[in-house]
């Protein structure tokens, strides 16, 4: 696939490629604010690699240099900015776990930029053992304590106790230092801030919920609430999938595009 990079008005980065209508990607909170590398980007070309062959995907990440403090609400001001210059019509939203908030975000404050929306890992807020994983990951990473931050993160792909010890061990060898902690951190104080269930219903774009049935973070009642919410709202759970592992179920690329581009779309 032809492959195209740049920043956008605001200052987000962005990586667009595929062919078709197009499909704006929110990224979730990554090491850096800008475009990945290496393995990195390897690694997000590849999740979005059946949707590129249907739609031309813009993957779009966060502005650089956020300031502590930043809502949701402003988050989302940033990417109507971005994507009011860069298109002249709606476009199909996309957003997994803090992005996936981030879209719903988007979807009630600007709701002339968006055609179909598609959540994933995600709720009209954190769930209340979500909150506390989140939060302790938070407080070690604005700490400075990149290694131990990743190993809170354990719960979210672990059930026992034995199994939970092991995965923070992994986690904790494998971290390193991200190029923007403040970002990270700005961005996720600004997720725990975040509760929209009481405006859901002013989502008027169709919407897919797309849920994991072992999420520690956003528990399917969650994703229930939201696609119960909105005003056309769809609701697939994945068994078995945590968090982490919802979009690499083989029917999650099925399920998104069946709903984006139904047989006899165009």
């Amino acid at each position: 696939m032809t492959m195209r990079e740049g920043v956008l008005t605001g200052g987000a980065p962005y990586l667009e490629f595929g062919t078709g209508s197009p499909l704006v990607v929110f990224r979730t909170v990554l090491p850096d604010s800008a475009n990945p590398k290496g393995a990195a980007r390897w690694a997000e070309l590849r999740s979005l690699r059946s949707l590129a062959e249907r739609f031309t995907v813009l993957t779009v990440g966060r502005r650089p240099g956020l300031e502590p403090g930043v809502t949701m609400a402003e988050l989302a001001a940033h990417h109507a900015e971005e994507l009011h210059a860069r298109f002249d019509c709606a476009v199909d939203v996309f957003g997994l776990s803090t992005a996936g908030c981030l879209a719903l975000q988007f979807a009630v404050d600007h709701p002339g930029l968006v055609r179909r929306l598609v959540v994933a890992a995600a709720g009209p807020r954190l769930g209340s053992e979500g909150r506390r994983i989140q939060r302790e990951y938070t407080e070690l990473l604005a700490a400075g304590r990149y290694r131990a931050a990743a190993a809170a993160l354990a719960p979210t792909a672990a059930d026992s106790p034995p199994g939970r010890v092991l995965m923070a061990a992994l986690l904790g060898l494998t971290a390193g230092r991200p190029a923007d902690p403040d970002g990270m951190v700005a961005m996720l104080a600004a997720e725990d801030a975040f509760d929209i269930e009481d405006r859901l219903g002013e989502i008027t774009a169709p919407t897919l919920v797309i849920a994991g049935a072992r999420d520690a973070l956003y528990p399917p009642e969650l994703a229930e609430r939201v696609a119960g919410g909105v005003r056309d709202g769809r609701l697939r759970v994945y068994e078995g999938r945590r968090h982490h592992t919802v979009m690499s179920d083989r029917r999650f690329s099925e399920d998104v595009i069946a709903f984006l581009a139904p047989p006899g779309a165009g």
